[in-house]
């Protein structure tokens, strides 16, 4: 395996170490890859809901709350 020297502020390397437990820096890191392509398995999951209902709701739901504090 191939080694590269980086610089990074302490902040970085502070976090980092924080964060990595036992594994390496580098699997460390890697993780954030893992974690950005399964957050992406999320984009667009909302699309198809009728947020037009949703607001309606949500409009019942504060008038129903400002009515029983009145």
């Amino acid at each position: 395996m191939t080694s590269i020297n980086i610089s990074i502020k302490r902040e970085a390397y502070e976090f980092l170490n924080s964060i990595k437990g036992d594994k390496s820096f580098s699997e460390a890191i890697l993780e954030f890859k893992k974690q950005e392509q399964s957050i992406l398995q999320f984009f667009g999951v909302l699309k198809e809901l009728d947020w037009g209902s949703k607001e309606d709701s949500i409009k019942g739901l504060r008038e129903s709350f400002e009515e029983k504090l009145s």
